[in-house]
């Protein structure tokens, strides 16, 4: 059956539907918000989608999404040098910058081990992360990938190689959300939540 809608808007439809977590309807809803909005809103979000990677590169030291050499962590003196916080992603920089707890610095990987996806050691940064340990006489380095499959295998893996390092490794708690009940939470994330358990 043929389509009824303008090609523009199916294309539109189309192109946003490739974008994580938007099924065909959402894909829909939006580009029929769209339609709806004044055509000055529409030229500053295209424009936003064009210039979206002017002027933007990774940064040299812990390869964060930044503009310029290096980003505003790693230009921070006021933060400990001495302490790596190892991610997965450049949005979880943002996550933990959200929490104003950690005044360290960071080092994204770039994904995790997944073996599954061809994805193995050599394809993430941790050899970089050696590096750095080494130049920048790194204490402590904390771990903290997802707690999937891949993201435990890779801290795993990032303990094994850092063995002989004299750095601390440690990995961040897994437990309980704020919020959470105690009864939809499983077993894993239970026994990770007494693991993880402080002086009260």
């Amino acid at each position: 059956m043929q389509s009824k809608l303008p090609k523009s808007v199916e294309n539109l439809i189309e192109e946003f539907g490739k974008l994580p977590s938007i099924g065909p309807k959402l894909a829909a809803r939006l580009t029929f918000y769209l339609l709806s909005k004044p055509e000055s809103d529409i030229l500053k979000l295209g424009h936003a989608i064009i210039n979206l990677k002017e002027n933007l590169s990774e940064c040299r030291n812990c390869y964060q999404i930044c503009e310029g050499e290096i980003c505003s962590v790693c230009n921070d003196h006021e933060r400990s040098g001495r302490v790596i916080l190892v991610v997965e992603e450049p949005l979880d920089v943002i996550a933990f910058e959200k929490t104003g707890n950690f005044k360290g610095h960071y080092h994204v990987l770039g994904g995790v081990i997944s073996p599954i996806d061809g994805i193995g050691p050599e394809d993430i940064r941790i050899d970089q992360l050696k590096r750095r340990i080494e130049a920048d006489k790194i204490e402590e380095v904390i771990l903290a990938t997802n707690p999937s499959l891949e993201g435990e295998a890779t801290a795993a893996y990032i303990k094994s190689v850092l063995k002989d390092s004299p750095p601390k490794i440690t990995r961040i708690a897994r437990g309980l959300p704020v919020g959470g009940d105690l009864e939809y939470a499983d077993e894993v994330t239970l026994s990770r939540s007494l693991d993880g358990r402080q002086n009260f």
